[in-house]
């Protein structure tokens, strides 16, 4: 009896292999994205804790002005503190080969000729300074971007005097995962560098010897992290404490972790959409499939094959079609996932990333597959088992016929009979008709929501760079400069306007939320930054009062009027609360906003800037960049079009890398939704279609008949599909919100389009398919099916 249903079985199979394949490409799509997702997120967790845990990364980080030496045993005995470290850090203008624009750099300091304690150098070329020596290891992305290796030669400016540095190493540290520039959103490894020194030298030439302005911690187990944070803030706050972070607040530990809670959310949302797709699809498949042998069913239990039995013949049959996805999508998982590591690895700089699929993420994939697949049958299955063979044995109950909602309006005159069929079929069978329209209104879902990417990139990047940075260049003063240091800007061959700008590192307080951030002063009536509200209107930094970003507001429970504690973590550390008043939307980063005299006056300082914007003649770029990086009071300059090269090549690197394999992925998720439904309509109606035949139609009549109707469905569903493919999107974008950026619900009309497209596509593709399989029908076999 087995050997009966697995013949049965294989022969089934065999005669579905075109819908078994369309739904193994739909549970191929989402377990590749869950396998790829997972298999990522495991290999960067693991590469990051191998790191940081071989190369001590800290896990509490302080700046200060300056400090002696001996204030270091002070902070070691800090209750909690396991091991303290002080070094020297600063900025300084980098100088290489030809390359005229300016670079900025970032000097740590090393034990002369040896590893520190904690944040230890992990060296890919080259070795450690020698003691005494001008020798320096450079950060390995900025090696690569200019070609530079041991023994190259380096120009530094270091506090206004020019330094010639050699380069004795090339490597990282777990402290700079990402090298990203302070104030920056996006590496630009072309003019940003780190530079590690002897501690010897960089005392020298900032005048620090026997002082410190820079301490990393790591603690003891059963610590209080806040209470030490508390306890360093008090001992540094006379030398010019700018306030303790944790590992969490780290510039390059905090993108990181941004980026894996970026593919947990990937790994969640893309294969929950696919594998629900695929559960659905072989719901209509198998219940489909369960109606038309109900006479089958009931010669199995006729011959005494049990409810079990026959529940688990069509189980079989879904796990088979399951497991060819399985094997699929584990192939292009696999293959995605090493293609992912890839570009994980030039933007995360690890000693050695590897990428592995282990036993766990694959059993857990199979695990989850087969239990999706099973579930969205269940309802098929049991219907099958509980069909009582005397029941079975008899033809379903027909549809009540009856005059159409068309041929009651009198509308059947402007129909030919062909078209008739069709809209006959549509009112009598509402309940297939709607599912089918969900199938392709789920095609249509799932593209839109693998190619939006796109559209919120172009509009975050027209926001960013285009209405709100107005300006050329960005530049950061060494230290808070007087006012007047605009009119030499302003001096400068080919400079057409200049404002000042600060940037105060704050910790704003609101009840018992807190949150660290900038709070940027910007001119009054500036033009070259500017701030906008949430329908993109210019809203000025008001007199009195702060303007929050809305996700800062909303972390922080804040609306327009309510007061907020604004502490300053530099200077005199003035502590002020002030009311909210206005809100902005802003897409990438966290930040607040006032105005700058107003936050002078607010913190005692007098009229003092920080940096400024300038916009410069493109034909004078060159002369303003040299003049910069010349000058003694400059600590950096940022180009507004270097930003948006580095943005785009980011994101076409990281987001859109994935946008456009999920958009593969989509598409052929979507063939086969639209090439199921159409093969189900095949299998269907041929009876009927060849019955029509017999009668007297032709062929194209016959075609028209089947063609028509998946061409209505098609048409009713892309629709449906825009209001579903929206609202995938809209979840999408609110599980990847976070402080570095938050993807905006964009859809252009080209999205629309594109999906529409493809479905379209589909459906012709799978048109011509079946309406070749309908040429072949034998009609003498069609007509001998048994009532």
């Amino acid at each position: 009896m087995r050997k009966a249903l697995h013949r049965k079985l294989w022969r089934e199979l065999w005669q579905m292999r075109g819908q078994s394949l369309a739904i193994a490409v739909v549970i191929a799509g989402g377990l590749a994205t869950l396998l790829m997702s997972l298999a990522s997120l495991e290999s960067l967790r693991l590469s990051r804790e191998a790191f940081y845990r071989d190369y001590r990364f800290a896990e509490v980080f302080a700046e200060l002005k300056r400090a002696p030496n001996e204030l270091a045993a002070e902070l070691a005995a800090i209750e909690g503190v396991q091991l303290a470290e002080t070094r020297l850090q600063s900025s300084a203008t980098l100088m290489v080969g030809d390359f005229a624009d300016p670079i900025s750099g970032r000097l740590i300091s090393l034990p002369d000729g040896a590893q520190p304690q904690l944040n230890r150098l992990f060296l890919r070329q080259g070795t450690l300074p020698a003691a005494g020596s001008r020798e320096a290891v450079i950060s390995d992305a900025f090696a690569e971007a200019h070609g530079l290796k041991p023994g190259d030669p380096l120009q530094a400016v270091l506090n206004g005097r020019l330094q010639e540095l050699v380069v004795s190493g090339i490597g990282g540290s777990p402290e700079h995962i990402y090298q990203l520039k302070p104030g920056e959103l996006y590496p630009d490894n072309l003019r940003y560098g780190i530079l590690w020194l002897n501690r010897s030298q960089l005392a020298a030439a900032f005048d620090l010897d026997g002082a410190f302005n820079s301490v990393v911690l790591t603690l003891e187990r059963e610590a209080r992290p806040e209470a030490v944070i508390a306890e360093l803030d008090r001992l540094l706050a006379p030398y010019g404490g700018v306030g303790a972070i944790l590992r969490d607040d780290q510039q390059s530990h905090s993108y990181l972790e941004a980026e894996l809670e970026q593919l947990a959310v990937m790994a969640r949302v893309f294969p929950a959409i696919f594998l629900s797709v695929a559960a659905f699809l072989l719901n209509v498949v198998l219940a489909r499939l369960i109606a038309t042998q109900r006479e089958q069913i009931a010669i199995l239990k006729a011959f005494g094959y049990s409810h079990w039995q026959v529940g688990w013949h069509y189980s079989q049959l879904v796990l088979l079609m399951t497991f060819f996805g399985l094997l699929l999508g584990t192939i292009i998982g696999q293959w995605l996932g090493e293609a992912l590591a890839v570009l994980y690895a030039e933007f995360f700089r690890f000693p050695r990333l590897d990428y592995r699929l282990s036993l766990q993420v694959l059993l857990l994939g199979a695990a989850v597959t087969f239990g999706a697949a099973l579930l969205g049958t269940l309802g098929a299955v049991r219907r099958a088992v509980r069909l009582p063979p005397a029941e079975a044995m008899r033809p379903e109950t027909p549809p009540v016929y009856r005059p159409t909602l068309i041929e009651r309006l009198g509308w059947q005159r402007f129909l030919n009979q062909p078209s008739r069929m069709i809209l006959r079929n549509f009112e009598r069978r509402p309940g297939k008709a709607l599912l089918s329209i969900f199938g392709v209104a789920l095609a249509c879902a799932i593209m839109m929501m693998g190619s939006f990417w796109q559209d919120a990139a172009d509009y975050m990047m027209g926001v960013e760079f285009g209405l709100a940075q107005r300006y050329d260049l960005a530049v950061t003063f060494n230290e808070n400069s007087p006012r007047r240091l605009l009119y030499e800007l302003q001096g400068l061959p080919g400079v057409a306007a200049v404002e000042g700008q600060r940037a105060v590192p704050v910790r704003l307080r609101h009840e018992h939320r807190t949150f660290r951030t900038v709070l940027h002063g910007l001119e009054t009536d500036g033009r070259l930054r500017r701030v906008l509200d949430r329908e993109l209107a210019v809203l000025k930094p008001p007199p009195e009062g702060v303007v929050l970003t809305d996700y800062l507001a909303e972390i922080l429970a804040l609306q327009v009027g309510d007061p907020v504690v604004v502490e300053s973590l530099e200077g005199r550390r003035r502590v002020l609360e002030l009311p909210v008043a206005g809100l902005v939307q802003e897409h990438i980063g966290v930040a607040a906003y006032m105005d700058m005299a107003a936050l002078n006056r607010y913190l005692g300082e007098g009229e003092v800037i920080g940096g400024a914007l300038l916009l410069v003649d493109p034909q004078y770029q060159d002369e303003v960049n040299r003049r910069l990086r010349e000058s003694p009071v400059v600590a950096g300059v940022s180009q507004r079009l270097a930003a948006i090269i580095n943005f785009q090549e980011t994101m076409a690197e990281t987001v859109l890398a994935f946008s456009f394999i999920t958009s593969l992925l989509a598409g052929s998720i979507a063939f086969g939704i639209v090439y199921n439904s159409a093969r189900i309509a095949l299998s269907e109606r041929s009876r009927e279609l060849a019955s029509l035949r017999v009668l007297g139609l032709r062929q194209r009549e016959t075609d028209f008949i089947l063609l028509g109707e998946l061409a209505l469905l098609t048409v009713l569903g892309i629709p449906l599909g825009w209001l579903i493919g929206r609202l995938f999107c809209w979840y999408l974008t609110m599980g990847l919100r976070s402080d570095l950026y938050r993807v905006p619900l964009v859809l252009e009309t080209s999205t629309y389009a594109l999906a529409a497209l493809v479905v379209a596509v589909a459906a012709l593709l799978s048109g011509l398919i079946v309406r070749r399989l309908l040429h072949r029908i034998d009609l003498v076999a069609a007509l001998k099916a048994s009532e």
